[in-house]
């Protein structure tokens, strides 16, 4: 009988910070981001605390990592929708039943998501991170825009920036709302708001184009 391979120390460290990321998830979830510790996180994933600021410095960092993963997430999915043949408006629809698919299936995501957009505008040091990583989620959002407009003759009337600004505060916006009224935003509330506003700013860009 074989041995078993023993990982490399980068697989081991890899390891080490997926276990600890998914503890983070965890904890966060149940003690939410300001209540939670360094030494509660390192429990939960069977580390010491030290594991964690080897890792990841601080507890703030080790939320940002959790965070640039579920953007990486959502910007695949939204890749996924806008790769097929099909016009911008089914294209949005497809999106936004993948994002509402996220939240059902991540449900403490939004509460930690909004607890720390809180605890931002609190604290000076985390907002300016926080935001720099929005900004390269936005940043990113945009491009996949601007590509679609390339390769799909899609024109938006504004810029891509803004436009992907747009939707990211309308997903803030279903998120919250189905955190305080869940019966008030059926499940597709948000494919319908995107299809409405791909709609609306093809026919902007034609009124535009037409003058």
């Amino acid at each position: 009988m074989s041995e078993p391979q023993r990982l490399t120390r980068k697989e081991r460290q890899e390891h080490t910070r997926r276990c600890l990321l998914e503890a983070a998830g965890r904890v966060f979830a149940r003690r939410g981001l300001v209540q939670a510790s360094v030494d509660e996180v390192a429990a939960d994933a069977g580390f010491t605390k030290g594991a964690v600021y080897a890792n990841f410095g601080s507890k703030e960092a080790l939320f940002l990592e959790m965070l640039d993963e579920r953007f990486a997430r959502r910007l695949q999915d939204m890749e996924r929708a806008m790769s097929t043949d099909e016009p911008p408006e089914i294209q949005a629809r497809t999106a936004g039943r993948d994002f509402v698919d996220f939240l059902g299936s991540d449900p403490d995501w939004q509460r930690l998501f909004v607890e720390a957009a809180l605890h931002a505008s609190r604290d000076e040091a985390f907002r300016v991170k926080l935001s720099a990583h929005y900004a390269t989620m936005r940043e990113r959002m945009a491009d996949l825009l601007r590509a679609r407009s390339e390769t799909g003759g899609f024109d938006p009337g504004v810029p891509f920036d803004q436009l992907a600004a747009m939707i990211v505060a309308m997903a803030n916006g279903v998120g919250f709302e189905r955190l305080v009224a869940p019966e008030a935003v059926p499940d597709d509330l948000f494919s319908t708001m995107l299809e409405i506003f791909a709609l609306g700013a093809a026919a902007r860009a034609g009124q535009a184009s037409a003058t």
